[in-house]
């Protein structure tokens, strides 16, 4: 069963992205990655092959079935200015202040299909998934099966402002 770690929503992406790194690390200490291997490099630039990223998102003009790899530039470009971000922040960002972005049906699709391949060179695949509460019903649905049991080697991290609402049926909460 997943577990879920309560924390103020502020400091959630940049402990998501710090764990991420820590568990994919070449080298790791006692309580840190050690930043300078490969690995950590890339997972610091947000390019690891095996490190994913669900987020919500907007159409543009007449488009379709919009992903999230069609913003990729653009959230990377983002959050590494800053790990420490809202929602309202991000659709700033993307010049979208009036929309109502979400996480679009075809994204279950999509990560099923980047979770069934093997890892590239990760001990772990990695998806982050921010704001889930944002996911559309089906993409959700489609999603129950992999995030009760999800394949070898794989983790998923939510990243959500609200997760009493969203995660707990679905996770486990250490208690302290």
């Amino acid at each position: 069963m997943p577990s879920c770690l309560p924390v103020l929503p502020e400091q959630v992406m940049p402990l998501a992205l710090a764990f991420a790194q820590y568990v994919n690390c070449h080298n790791p200490g006692p309580q840190d990655s050690c930043g300078v291997c490969p690995s950590c490099k890339k997972m610091a630039k947000l390019i690891h092959p095996d490190f994913h990223f669900v987020f919500p998102i907007v159409k543009r003009g007449n488009e379709k079935n919009p992903v999230c790899a069609d913003y990729l530039t653009e959230w990377r470009e983002f959050v590494l200015r800053s790990p420490y971000f809202t929602i309202h922040e991000w659709f700033s960002f993307l010049n979208a202040e009036k929309s109502q972005g979400m996480i679009y049906t075809q994204e279950g699709n999509e990560i099923i299909k980047r979770l069934s391949l093997k890892n590239f060179e990760g001990k772990y695949k990695i998806m982050v998934i921010w704001q889930p509460e944002k996911m559309h019903n089906s993409a959700a649905n489609r999603l129950l099966k992999i995030l009760e049991e999800p394949p070898a080697r794989t983790l998923f991290i939510l990243v959500s402002d609200y997760p009493a609402g969203i995660l707990l049926p679905y996770c486990h909460v250490p208690s302290s």
